[in-house]
């Protein structure tokens, strides 16, 4: 944390009582006045998603009526939603954020932008569009789905910038190369979010869309997408901790550790007004990296995100996160990048079978099959079934990834 950060974290504690009835409540019991340090603002107690959820509709709500301006909220898929409400100032200062994003991505003015995610509720489409506006780029706001639209908008427009999820830019680049249409695109970057995905999977998309990848990080709890993003040298997302505090914990205990430690990462907003959080739980798992970054960026990095708390698994008494069936998969020649999980119980035993896309044919599946489950079995200490399928066989959708392990950055 550093002297700026505490100061302006002061600031906020300073007046958040009076102006959040949610952290009235909160910390009705603290005496704010006595956080001067680190130390000290690390025994404020954390802030976690079914709190903001017991808040709906509007109980987050920090700001008088007339100021809001604008209300997101979470998809509410595995629960009541959450309901963010926004300033123009937060609009403001989240568009200033993501124009950052297209700076440090290399977008300039003259690139013509194509955002397929949602718009709506949803914080994607409306902030990469902002953003992209703001950095006086052509946006081309198609929304999610229909992509034989999307694919006729790309040709006809010359889109050079691609935002998208990871399951949908997969999508795209396999309708393209399917139609052979690859040499008459004019995408240069794409700007890739909201779902976790492997080093196997990234290479596919960069190679058939022949384009720079960058990984872009937010929630709709903290703004929206547009809170980091990785740079040229892809190593790790650089976020902007002028406007937010990173903290990593153990998920277990809460406990702060320090830089270069995986754990949980925990957010405070320093400058939102309409629905300002402290200590947000988001419940994925990453760390921060220490020194500074070749690319010459100032702002500070979390590596590429392993996986969330709540997607871990248990079998066989084993912890199983997404990240490690990707770091398993990248490392056996002949596996694509798709895959699925599926984990059942029978008889008292568990069993994972992990369902896998491949070029190869029937002659060497078995051989692969094989390899998979020995590496799986080495470096994971669980033992798998894989079934080798063919490329496109498994499930794709336009809107979202079938995976069984999905996750947002």
């Amino acid at each position: 944390m550093s002297d700026d950060q505490l100061c302006t974290i002061k600031k906020v504690l300073d007046s958040i009582k009076e102006k959040s009835p949610f952290y009235n409540k909160k910390y009705k019991d603290i005496d704010l006045n006595k956080i001067c340090t680190k130390e000290d603002f690390e025994t404020l107690p954390l802030t976690d998603k079914w709190e903001l959820r017991d808040a709906y509709p509007l109980g987050l709500q920090a700001v008088s009526d007339e100021k809001i301006v604008r209300i997101h909220s979470s998809s509410g898929t595995t629960g009541t939603p959450i309901i963010i409400p926004y300033t123009a100032k937060d609009v403001e200062d989240w568009a200033v954020m993501f124009e950052r994003c297209y700076e440090l991505a290399g977008v300039s003015n003259i690139d013509r932008v194509q955002i397929t995610p949602g718009y709506g509720l949803w914080t994607a489409g409306i902030g990469f569009q902002a953003g992209a506006e703001k950095h006086g780029a052509m946006v081309i706001p198609m929304g999610p789905g229909n992509t034989d639209k999307q694919i006729q908008m790309m040709l006809d427009l010359k889109s050079t910038v691609l935002c998208a999820t990871s399951s949908y830019a997969l999508l795209l680049a396999e309708e393209i190369t399917r139609r052979g249409l690859n040499d008459k695109i004019h995408l240069e970057r794409a700007l890739i979010g909201s779902e976790r995905w492997g080093e196997k999977m990234r290479n596919r998309i960069a190679s058939e869309l022949g384009v720079k990848l960058y990984d872009i990080y937010g929630l709709t709890e903290i703004y929206g997408p547009g809170i980091g993003i990785s740079c040229d040298y892809a190593s790790g997302i650089h976020y902007w901790d002028d406007f937010l505090y990173f903290e990593i914990i153990d998920p277990e205990t809460g406990e702060a550790l320090p830089d270069g430690k995986i754990g949980e990462l925990v957010i405070t907003t320093l400058r939102k007004e309409g629905a300002p959080l402290i200590r947000y739980r988001t419940h994925d798992l990453t760390r921060i990296i220490p020194g500074k970054c070749l690319c010459g960026c100032s702002h500070p990095r979390i590596d590429i995100l392993i996986g969330r708390t709540d997607d871990m698994v248990k079998v066989k008494g084993v912890n199983i996160f997404p990240g490690q069936i990707d770091e398993v998969l990248k490392e056996v020649d002949g596996v694509s990048s798709e895959y699925q999980v599926m984990i059942d119980h029978l008889n008292g035993k568990d069993i994972m079978t992990i369902f896998f896309e491949t070029e190869c044919d029937e002659s060497k599946r078995e051989n692969i099959e094989m390899n998979v489950r020995n590496h799986f079995k080495e470096r994971v200490g669980v033992t798998v079934v894989p079934k080798a399928v063919y490329i496109g066989d498994l499930p794709r959708s336009e809107k979202k990834s079938n995976r069984i392990f999905d996750n947002r950055y």
